[in-house]
C-alpha cells in the first residue's frame, strides 16, 4: 500500500512535465477574416489577449472597459473593411507600433 501511494504521488508529479500545450497560435498570422470568424467566445478571448498584449507595450497600467469595448467595436470595424490584412498588422499602424 504504501508503495503504491509513493508511485502515485511520483506520476502525479512528473505528469504535467510529459504533456504539451494543446493549441499554439501564431497571433500574428490571424487575419481579419479569421478574427471575424472566430465564435463569440473565442472573439472575446482574442480580443482580451490582444488588448493586453498591446496595454503592456505602451506602458498602460490602467483597465477602462469603456475605451476596451471602443477598440473591439473599431476593430471589427476595420476588419470588415480590410478582410486580408492581419489583425495585429492593423493594430500596429492603429497604435504607432507596439515597441
Amino acid at each position: 500500500m504504501k508503495k503504491t501511494a509513493i508511485v502515485l504521488a511520483l506520476a502525479t508529479m512528473f505528469a504535467p512535465s510529459m504533456t504539451r500545450a494543446q493549441v499554439e497560435i501564431d497571433m500574428g498570422a490571424i487575419t481579419c477574416a479569421d478574427y471575424l470568424a472566430m465564435t463569440p467566445g473565442m472573439e472575446k478571448v482574442f480580443s482580451a489577449w490582444m488588448s493586453g498584449w498591446f496595454n503592456q507595450k505602451k506602458g498602460y497600467t490602467t483597465v477602462d472597459l469603456d475605451a476596451y469595448a471602443r477598440n473591439v467595436a473599431n476593430v471589427k470595424k476595420w476588419c470588415a473593411s480590410n478582410p486580408k490584412d492581419s489583425v495585429m498588422g492593423g493594430l500596429q499602424a492603429a497604435t504607432g507600433g507596439a515597441k
